[in-house]
């Protein structure tokens, strides 16, 4: 299973179980929950009550309520799954991947990192760096429609972050071309890839 088919599961799953514990959830709460662009929340719910797991019924004050169907409790199960499964294996070895970025970020005296990317693997890092001498500022995500993950600031542009020594990519759906980005406005040879992301010609 490829990345895009990981990140289309793992939305579909958060979508399922919002609307199984809060039935009038809005499609703008979804996208905050999510941490998507809010188009990117309908275009997902829409896909879901076309395949049927998603039931919408109209209520008052132009609100609607939405209900798993039969069919979506069970992929919302099969999804679980599979997600546990995966999830094992990835939370694994992307702990190992950040602590091998941290080693150089201790090599190279760097304490202060910006994560790039709102994503598990942002979590992952968080988590890993408490185990090492690595103080985690915040993420930058201009795709991310929090304020704040992981009880840390998110920011939307990068400028706006606070003081940095190095940045660490955390970007999931689409780790080059955010890649990219910031090493374009990021200090020079400054910017972490962990190993996993398997970006070409980059290491941790």
């Amino acid at each position: 299973m490829n990345t895009d088919s990981q990140r289309e599961d793992a939305l579909t799953l958060e979508i399922l179980d919002a609307i199984e514990h809060k039935k009038d959830v809005s499609q703008r709460h979804l996208a905050r929950q999510l941490g998507v662009a809010l188009g990117l929340a309908n275009s997902y719910l829409k896909r879901c009550i076309r395949k049927g797991y998603v039931k919408v019924a109209q209520a008052p004050a132009n609100r609607y309520l939405y209900y798993l169907t039969p069919q979506g409790f069970a992929e919302k199960s099969r999804l679980t799954a599979r997600y546990l499964s995966y999830s094992l294996s990835f939370y694994r070895k992307a702990g190992e991947s950040c602590l091998r970025a941290f080693d150089e970020c201790e090599q190279q005296g760097w304490r202060r990192l910006l994560l790039c990317g709102v994503s598990d693997l942002a979590e992952i890092a968080a988590v890993r760096a408490m185990e090492r001498d690595i103080m985690i500022v915040g993420c930058f995500d201009p795709a991310c429609e929090r304020e704040r993950y992981l009880g840390r600031p998110v920011w939307r542009t990068y400028g706006d972050a606070d003081a940095h020594d190095a940045c660490l990519l955390t970007e999931l759906s689409t780790p080059i071309e955010t890649y990219r980005n910031v090493q374009r406005i990021a200090a020079e040879g400054r910017m972490l890839v962990p190993d996993i992301l398997s970006i070409a010609g980059r290491g941790s």
